[in-house]
């Protein structure tokens, strides 16, 4: 058995993270995803700490496992008609160069979809067609910033920060890999291909209005946007008597129940608290009833009372604590493997079930130009058109 996208060749000119989380889950699913580098590789390689060797990060090899490396000086006329030759027998193309970027190096749709109809061409940007802000760089910061999501935080807290992880490239990174996946339905029902662009701030002020517009959906607003609850200082782990809990009853069965295990079932008659809507108004007072009885016991203490009353609930995780947790250690969730350069990896196991089928093997994430003479033979290339590539920068290969 493969996974769904098997026999789906993509074309991957993508670096950092937006762009790399994008074409792993296609690789995850069986594509057949070749990274084309330029000399010096994708920056993440050198950007995070912590490598046993030079140019092959911790944060590189979890976001490019599954994919071949080619590396391409396309600057250079051969390197440039091998990124061509690749494009012509390509499925997708996926960039996140700036749209000016791509029309001056030939690889804008337009350029492309000459060279092959069936191409879907992907370009993940900072900013969508149109606005003042097209063609501007951004990295994920530059993107919570603008987009409202530290916003949030001042809201919350009275300062404004990051979430922080990349989060605006994970989500415009997933998001263009759906909408990947749409295109490819669409070309098979009319055998032709499409220009696809994934703005990220539009994507991540989506995201943020969706949860947030709130009474500002209306004309004229009812009130001001933004939902308490999720903006309450209280929205986050609690402390217990030693250590932190998170509880998060929601429905009238969940609060009842809650109500019942703090000692306090009264409260289910409250006007103010014996609706969803009710206790949505009054979010504050409902949150402090909850912060000041979560003080009163263990948190053990309190995930077995609330085990046993069906709430959702959960202990507070550090990010050491994912490795011993027990529910991932059960579902297999990480899983070690022996990397050919790397040594000894932990990797998370793509989460994902296809009862169809899942791609049967696991490539580690590649050195720099590691794949680079197979995939120039794969283009038609004798070992001495290669040899000449090489000699002259146009292509390259890990030298380790």
């Amino acid at each position: 058995m493969s996974g769904p996208l098997d026999g789906v060749r993509v074309v991957d000119l993508t670096t950092v993270v937006v762009g790399p989380i994008c074409t792993r889950t296609l690789a995850d699913q069986g594509a057949d995803v070749i990274k084309v580098e330029a000399p010096g590789g994708d920056i993440l390689r050198y950007l995070a700490a912590g490598s046993r060797s030079p140019a092959m990060s911790g944060k590189f090899i979890n976001f490019n496992r599954n994919k071949r490396s080619i590396g391409l000086d396309i600057k250079r006329p051969e390197g440039a008609a091998a990124l061509r030759a690749l494009l012509a027998q390509a499925d997708v193309f996926v960039s996140n160069v700036r749209p000016a970027g791509l029309e001056r190096a030939g690889l804008d749709f337009a350029t492309l979809a000459a060279l092959n109809p069936r191409l879907i061409h992907c370009s993940i940007q900072a900013f969508g067609r149109g606005g003042r802000y097209f063609n501007r760089p951004a990295y994920d910061p530059v993107i919570q910033s603008l987009s409202g999501v530290a916003g949030t935080f001042e809201r919350a807290t009275g300062e404004p920060r990051f979430v922080p992880m990349v989060m605006t490239d994970h989500i415009a990174g997933l998001v263009a890999a759906q909408c990947i996946g749409f295109a490819l339905y669409r070309r098979e029902r009319t055998g032709v291909g499409e220009a696809v662009e994934v703005p990220m701030f539009e994507n991540m002020a989506s995201f943020v209005a969706s949860e947030h517009l709130g009474a500002a959906t209306f004309d004229p607003p009812l009130g001001q946007a933004g939902d308490e609850r999720l903006l309450s200082p209280y929205y986050r782990p609690l402390p217990t008597k030693d250590g932190y809990i998170t509880a998060h009853p929601n429905d009238n069965r969940q609060a009842f129940a809650f109500f019942a295990a703090i000692g306090r079932p009264e409260l289910k008659d409250d006007p103010r608290f014996n609706t969803p809507k009710a206790r949505s108004e009054h979010a504050a007072a409902f949150f402090e009833i909850r912060a000041a009885a979560l003080r009163e016991k263990t948190t053990a203490e309190w995930l077995e009372i609330l085990a046993e009353a069906d709430v959702p609930a959960a202990p507070y995780s550090r990010l050491e604590d994912l490795l011993d947790d027990p529910h991932l250690n059960e579902v297999g969730f990480w899983e070690m493997d022996d990397h050919p350069t790397e040594g000894r990896i932990r990797r998370a196991r793509i989460a994902n079930r296809f009862g169809g089928g899942m791609r049967e093997e696991t490539l580690p994430a590649p050195r720099l130009g590691r794949d680079t003479r197979a995939i120039l033979r794969e283009l038609g290339h004798d070992e001495e058109s290669i040899a000449t590539m090489i000699e002259t920068g146009a292509a390259f290969e890990d030298a380790s």
